[in-house]
């Protein structure tokens, strides 16, 4: 028989966690919003992409944005080592296949394996995941794009520094700037 679920924090927020919480949304998605238009209208004008791949490179930034902006600055800092850790080795793997022949699933596969193994060993358990479906869009966006494959992954890894970046800086504004003074406010 099924437990019932039973919650272990009140569902009940205060008027100060309510604000913070909105605050935070904000910064969230204002930073999102900064890193898509870095991605599709400044980094766009320094690599001459198709506007498939602008769009791509503003949604991945965004993704790796949400990905590391949490609940302390701390978490935060933990999720971009995350993040660049996986990203950095889905690049590798897929930098070095893709310059040396196209896509096929096989390799797809192959290297989502090999990019989990590959932070299993480094003991990044944790990070696996993370690098397997990094490698997975890279290598699907490599076959939707056949022609200059091998640039994917360069194009995703700057997408993701991107996204960190600006979600650091995020982060930092609404922990340690913006919430100090709300908590001075009440």
């Amino acid at each position: 028989m099924a437990q019932r679920f039973r919650p272990t924090r009140r569902f009940r927020l205060t008027q100060a966690e309510v604000t913070i919480a909105v605050v935070d949304c904000a910064v969230l998605a204002l930073a999102c919003l900064l890193t898509y238009w870095l991605v599709t209208s400044l980094l766009s004008r320094v690599y001459f992409l198709s506007r498939a791949d602008e769009l791509l490179g503003g949604m991945w930034a965004v993704i790796a944005t949400v990905f590391v902006f949490r609940e302390s600055y701390q978490q935060t800092m933990t999720a971009a080592v995350s993040r660049m850790a996986a990203t950095s080795v889905s690049f590798v793997l897929c930098l070095v296949y893709l310059v040396l022949l196209p896509f096929h699933p096989w390799a797809l596969a192959l290297l989502v394996g090999l990019s989990a193994l590959a932070l299993l060993i480094l003991g990044r358990p944790g990070d696996a995941v993370t690098a397997g479906i990094t490698t997975a869009v890279v290598m699907v966006v490599a076959a939707v794009s056949p022609q200059h494959a091998w640039q994917q992954p360069i194009l995703r890894f700057a997408d993701t520094v991107v996204g960190v970046a600006v979600g650091l800086g995020a982060a930092w504004l609404g922990i340690r700037a913006i919430r100090p003074r709300l908590r001075r406010v009440r």
